[in-house]
């Protein structure tokens, strides 16, 4: 492993955990949690407890449990507990409907169950649906759920001493599942390893980051992104992050970094736009002076975002791409070097081609599927054989993405492969109609798709929601102000106002919803 030199011998709990130990950060706080701190001291040995609890409950390695857990210390916990014994956490969203874990605890087989209260209440009543299912852990159980074990106490009994399971840095570490914006969610089999690579070739390769840092991430930790940005980054350097439980609103972002002075910050675009929002509606100014940088993925950030952001509170946005299957960011803008709208240049350790239909590298400025290389791709899709085989050929991950290359380097998206469309014959990117109409002062957020006309032909089609202070633009004036900008076969057909956008639960726009929509 060229990037980062990994002995085969090897856990990421030591890696994440325990090595700042061994390093004499015992007592350094690693997490910021409301009124709390956790030093790496504190994590350790609940992390040795719960890896205990586990293996008195018979959990093995290799078995696999679901974690159904807010953004809490307990995650943290019971993420790298289960790792410590070779036991594989599947963290997935906590504010689902039932039946999507009923589809994740059998799809994966899992043996225990780690879950938030809230949650298990609307669940209890599925139980004997869960085939695989042999303990459920409540937190804060309470004696409310007398058949489940409560988290808290379950651990509290157990010894804080623990011993690594023999993993290897090519075991199964563990899952991740896809938001599902194209089908069911696929589980994601991520290696003890998979980590450490991305901590050292983005989060040090890019970032920067250090023992000094504070991270903070508003996407939350089930997410790839968000398990980055807020855990594994900061442990990995000895740093310290804030965790916070409720849904990420502009009021709550700008209250913790206010409050807990972070270095480094994590967001989405519509996160950073919703933020841009609220200072500017707001009568008070929000002081975000610790920040030294600011990042996004998930979409493409817009290049008025980013000025408007840059120009409001004074800090960059790094803009990249990462992936559920990558681990996290493998192309991002840089320091000193951002081009406000692209996606950035290919992180060191990372490859990066750009392909036609048949497999062959399109020219400078020329849109293809873009295919990625590097040590920090899954191992592939749990159980659909087929799909694996599509996506992961070789050493090379067919993203889904459509991109060009510019002359300088710089990577530009187009959008997801099955948004691409037609129009008079000619590729359209929705993303470059959507950055356009977002430049009109009474649109707030944009997604364009294609339909097709009486004629069989495919034309786009905006779909906008207003800002709640603008009047309704009539569709001339934004023909007129469109084709300043565009060509004229990019310009909308029609406009379709709506109250607002479907998007995954990481702030992804559904446009294939859209799509099913407009058949309807």
């Amino acid at each position: 492993m060229e990037c980062l030199g990994i002995k085969d011998r090897y856990n990421a709990a030591h890696t994440f955990i325990e090595r700042n130990i061994a390093n004499g950060l015992g007592n350094k706080t690693a997490i910021y949690y409301k009124d709390e701190t956790y030093t790496y001291q504190r994590i350790t040995d609940l992390m040795n407890q719960f890896g205990n609890a586990l293996q008195s409950l018979d959990i093995e390695l290799e078995n696999r449990i679901l974690l159904v857990l807010d953004d809490t210390p307990n995650f943290a916990i019971s993420f790298f507990g289960a790792i410590k014994i070779g036991v594989i956490p599947i963290p997935v969203n906590p504010r689902l409907q039932p039946y999507e874990y009923e589809y994740f605890l059998n799809n994966s087989r899992s043996k225990a169950l780690i879950v938030e209260k809230h949650v298990w209440e609307t669940l209890s009543h599925l139980r004997k649906r869960f085939l695989f299912l042999k303990h459920v852990i409540v937190v804060d159980n309470a004696g409310e759920y007398p058949d489940c074990h409560d988290f808290q106490k379950l651990i509290s009994k157990e010894s804080t001493e623990l011993e690594f399971a023999r993993t290897e840095s090519d075991d199964a570490g563990f899952w991740l599942y896809t938001s599902g914006s194209t089908g069911l969610p696929k589980g994601v089999v991520h290696l003890q390893r998979d980590m450490e690579v991305a901590l050292n070739c983005y989060a040090k390769g890019i970032l920067n980051i250090s023992e000094t840092d504070i991270t903070f991430s508003a996407s939350k930790l089930y997410f790839a992104y968000g398990l980055g940005g807020g855990l594994y980054f900061s442990f990995g350097i000895g740093g310290s992050t804030v965790l916070m439980r409720e849904i990420p609103s502009p009021e709550k972002i700008f209250e913790h970094i206010e409050t807990y002075r972070p270095t480094v910050f994590f967001g989405v675009p519509t996160l950073y736009a919703a933020m841009l929002r609220f200072a500017e509606n707001s009568e008070r100014t929000f002081d975000l002076s610790s920040l030294r940088v600011c990042v996004s993925a998930g979409e493409a950030l817009p290049e008025l975002f980013y000025k408007k952001f840059k120009n409001m509170f004074h800090v960059d946005i790094l803009d990249g791409i990462g992936s559920t299957e990558a681990t996290h960011i493998y192309i991002s803008n840089r320091f000193g070097n951002i081009r406000p709208g692209s996606t950035g240049l290919a992180v060191d350790g990372y490859e990066i081609k750009i392909v036609d239909e048949a497999g062959n590298p399109v020219p400078p400025n020329v849109p293809g599927d873009l295919l990625l290389k590097g040590d920090s791709l899954a191992r592939g899709y749990w159980n659909i054989h087929e799909t694996s085989k599509k996506k992961f050929v070789g050493e090379w991950y067919n993203t889904g993405d459509k991109y060009y290359q510019d002359t300088d380097g710089f990577y530009w998206y187009c959008g997801r492969s099955d948004d691409m469309l037609k129009s008079g014959g000619i590729w359209v990117s929705p993303i470059e109609v959507e950055n356009a109409l977002l430049h009109h002062e009474a649109i707030l957020e944009a997604a364009v798709i294609g339909e097709e006309d009486g004629d069989g032909l495919t034309k786009p089609v905006a779909y906008l929601v207003l800002n709640e202070t603008a009047s309704k633009p009539d569709e001339s004036e934004l023909r007129a102000f469109l084709k300043q900008q565009l060509d004229a076969y990019k310009c909308p057909k029609r406009f379709v106002f709506v109250s607002s956008l479907p998007k995954t639960a990481s702030g992804k726009i559904q446009r294939f919803k859209l799509r099913n929509f407009v058949q309807a």
